[in-house]
């Protein structure tokens, strides 16, 4: 297995689009309704947003086995901590290691010495201990309303 990290740019935004379409379908229908799936994938991880997102700082990394898109993560540094917008690993490739192997790459392209929040689901339990795993606490849990009458109901997780 042949693993390549890279980072992003505007050129790349249709694969990731593409696959957060597929990872998102794959994996959220347990954890959320379909409507707010389609809800999200409009909203924010359109090939609009996603190119807004990167014009506004956010810093795409991708993860690539044997020249196959298998994973994206999005980044941004907040003034005080940077904010995992975006960890997503295709859901036939979990357990395989390579999100750990992506996550230690997206954090060799940062300060690692600050602080990292991201949000997750509370019932997204696979993606929790993932986080555990890599040395994120929760911090707070909210429930966070992202308009359409939905609503994120999350852990803020923290990795000092």
């Amino acid at each position: 297995m042949q693993l390549l990290f890279r980072k992003a740019t505007e050129e790349d935004i249709r694969l990731i689009n593409q696959l957060a379409q597929k990872i998102w379908r794959e994996h959220y229908p347990a954890i959320i309704s379909t409507e707010q799936i389609e809800f999200m994938l409009l909203n924010r991880y359109s090939i609009k947003a996603i190119k807004e997102s990167m014009q506004r700082g956010e810093k795409y990394f991708m993860a690539y086995v044997n020249d196959e898109l298998v994973a994206y993560a999005g980044i941004e540094w907040k003034e005080e901590f940077y904010y995992l917008h975006k960890f997503y690993l295709d859901v036939a490739k979990h357990r395989s290691g390579i999100g750990k192997q992506f996550f230690d790459f997206v954090l060799s392209q940062i300060d690692a010495d600050k602080p990292i929040k991201l949000q997750v689901n509370r019932t997204n339990y696979k993606s929790i201990n993932f986080y555990f795993k890599v040395g994120f606490v929760i911090e707070t849990v909210g429930d966070f309303d992202i308009g359409g009458g939905y609503f994120m109901n999350d852990f803020v997780m923290i990795r000092k």
